[in-house]
């Protein structure tokens, strides 16, 4: 079920051209916070260390300590292949290390996301907390119907009930959190055509057709 560049959207995955435009959001937005671990522990982390060395290849918690359970990083996994699930030409969200991306979001000590940290943090408990009441089971270990039976009453168009009100809200900055970490991946960039910059072995100018567009010629 996995969807491509051409399916027509679901509210649950991500339609291409849409996870663009949250990609450039969510990118824009990149700033962090202090709040809890989970909504309780303190969050320890102080400053914002030293400059990054440029040759070196970080790891995730190398910078700073994550935040993230062990039940809560299985959770935002399983979700965010839900979100972005395999297809035939693309990898899964997991698979190229979104899920590491948000971890390190909300473990950052940038003043910005406060709101976020706290968001994702309850809404994974809240995730976690609704599977068991359902489905006696974990989020992550759901079959994909089951997990689409929560994932859709929280993110269908109409307003959401007054009960899922916070986890719509959670569901909808997780859906942009994910889209920014995977469009941002060389997979993600090749799955929507993106190239970049591209060295040419020679440059002739723009085309005469581009030129008399904008009156040049």
């Amino acid at each position: 079920m996995a969807m491509t560049s051409h399916d027509s959207p679901s509210p649950t995955r991500m339609d291409r051209r849409t996870a663009i435009q949250w990609m450039l959001a969510a990118s824009a937005s990149l700033t962090l916070n202090e709040t809890s671990r989970g909504a309780s522990a303190a969050f320890k982390a102080t400053g914002y260390g030293p400059d990054p060395v440029m040759v070196k290849i970080y790891k995730p918690g190398d910078v700073w300590p994550l935040t993230l359970s062990e039940t809560q990083r299985r959770t935002a996994t399983a979700l965010c292949d839900v979100i972005i699930p395999a297809d035939e030409t693309s990898p899964s969200a997991s698979a190229v290390g979104v899920p590491d991306f948000i971890d390190e979001w909300v473990s950052s000590p940038y003043p910005g996301q406060a709101a976020d940290r706290k968001t994702i943090l309850e809404g994974l408990d809240w995730m976690e907390a609704e599977s068991q009441k359902r489905f006696q089971t974990a989020f992550a270990q759901l079959n994909e119907t089951q997990q689409h039976a929560i994932c859709e009453e929280l993110s269908l168009g109409s307003p959401a009930k007054p009960e899922h009100k916070k986890a719509s809200a959670f569901f909808k900055r997780y859906r942009d959190l994910t889209a920014g970490g995977y469009y941002t991946t060389p997979e993600g960039m090749k799955d929507i055509g993106y190239r970049g910059n591209v060295t040419l072995a020679a440059f002739e100018g723009p085309p005469i057709e581009a030129l008399k567009h904008v009156g040049l010629v």
